[in-house]
C-alpha cells in the first residue's frame, strides 16, 4: 500500500445544515508533503478529521492509502499517523511508558515496545526526559512526545492538525527539522494543516488553500506566488492612526491595498513604476512612511488575496 490520498467530491453537512465542506477534490501523491491552508473556520479541521476516520461524510469518496475511508476504516488506522491540535497526553504517565503503551496497543511485545519507545525518544530529543512525568513536560516537549507516538507503528502517512501553533520559535523549528527529515529520509507522506504560511511555504511541496468550504487555490508554493502577477509595496508607519490614513488615501488612488497595524501593502503590477506617485501623494497629506520596500507577493499575500476575492464573490452572489 502507497501513502497516497484522494478526495473526490466530498461534502460534510452537520445539524442544522450547515455544510463545513462543500463538494471538495483533491490529490496527494506517494511521499508528497502537501500543505492545506485556510481561515479559522473555513474547514481545515474537518477535512482532517474526514480524512482520519473520525468523520464519516455526507457524501463523495475518500481514499488513504488506497484504501476506502468508509467501507474499511480500521485498515486506514493502521497505516496513519495523527497528530491534532490538542495533545492526548496522559500526565501521569512518564514519556517512556506512553510511547510503550502505543506500542502494545500496536500489538508490539514488551521487548519490542521498550526497544520502539527508545528509538523514538532518541528521534525527537527526548532521551534525556525519559523518565520524567509527562506533565511536567514544555509545551514543546509535549508536541514532541505526540510527534513520537504518531510515529510508534511507523505509519505510511501523517496527518499534522496545526501541530506547532503555540510553540515558540525554536521549538517550532525542531518540530519543522524533524517533519522535514520523515518526509524527506523516510519517504513518508505528509499532510499538513497549518495557520503559518511561512510553515507551508518552507515545508511543502504543494499546497490548496480553503476557504468557507471550498477550495480556492492549488499549487507549488511558487505557482501560487506566481499567479497573483504583481509586486507588493510594502509601507511602514509610526502610528496605526497614520498606517489608517495612508491606507484611505491609496485606496482613492484604486490601488489594491492591505492594512495591517502600522504597515500598509500595495499590490500593483510592474510596483517600481508607481512609487513615486505613491510618495508624492503621501507627502502632501504629510504621511512620510518610516520604511518602504517592493518585493514580490508571498505566500500571505496569495493567502489573502485569494481568500478577500471568494468573499467578494459570495456577496455579488448574494
Amino acid at each position: 500500500m502507497g501513502g497516497s490520498i484522494l478526495v473526490e467530491n466530498i461534502v460534510k453537512t452537520f445539524k442544522g445544515n450547515v455544510q463545513a465542506v462543500k463538494g471538495i477534490s483533491l490529490e496527494v501523491g506517494d511521499g508528497e508533503f502537501f500543505a492545506f491552508l485556510g481561515p479559522n473556520g473555513a474547514g481545515k479541521s474537518t477535512t482532517v478529521q474526514l480524512l482520519t476516520t473520525l468523520l464519516k461524510p455526507t457524501s463523495g469518496r475518500l481514499e488513504v492509502a488506497g484504501i476506502d475511508v468508509n467501507k474499511e476504516p480500521e485498515k486506514v488506522r493502521l497505516q496513519i499517523g495523527v497528530a491534532l491540535q490538542e495533545t492526548g497526553i496522559d500526565p501521569d504517565l512518564k514519556g517512556i511508558e506512553l510511547l510503550e503503551f502505543q506500542a502494545r496497543l500496536f500489538g508490539f511485545s514488551k521487548k519490542a515496545a521498550r526497544k520502539r519507545a527508545e528509538e523514538l525518544l532518541e528521534l525527537v530529543g527526548l532521551t534525556e526526559d525519559a523518565d520524567r512525568l509527562s506533565g511536567k513536560y514544555s509545551g514543546g516537549m509535549r508536541r514532541r512526545l505526540d510527534l513520537a507516538m504518531t510515529l510508534v507503528h511507523q505509519p505510511k502517512i501523517l496527518f499534522l492538525d496545526e501541530p506547532t501553533t503555540g510553540l515558540d520559535p525554536a521549538n517550532r523549528k525542531q518540530i519543522w527539522k524533524e517533519i522535514k527529515r520523515l518526509n524527506k529520509e523516510e519517504g513518508t507522506t505528509i499532510f499538513l494543516t497549518t495557520q503559518y504560511l511561512e510553515e507551508a511555504d518552507q515545508l511543502a511541496d504543494r499546497i490548496s488553500i480553503i476557504n468557507k468550504g471550498e477550495i480556492v487555490a492549488t499549487g507549488t508554493p511558487q505557482e501560487l506566488k506566481r499567479t497573483l502577477g504583481f509586486d507588493a509595496i510594502v509601507l511602514d508607519f509610526d502610528s496605526e492612526a497614520k498606517s489608517t490614513q495612508a491606507h484611505e488615501l491609496i485606496q482613492t488612488m484604486n490601488l489594491n491595498a492591505e492594512k495591517l497595524k502600522n504597515e500598509v501593502t500595495i499590490y500593483a503590477e510592474n510596483g517600481t513604476a508607481i512609487i513615486s506617485d505613491i510618495i508624492r501623494q503621501l507627502d502632501e497629506h504629510h504621511l512620510q512612511p518610516e520604511r518602504l520596500n517592493v518585493q514580490p507577493p508571498s505566500l500571505d499575500d496569495v493567502f489573502i488575496q485569494v481568500t478577500k476575492e471568494q468573499k467578494k464573490e459570495a456577496s455579488s452572489n448574494g
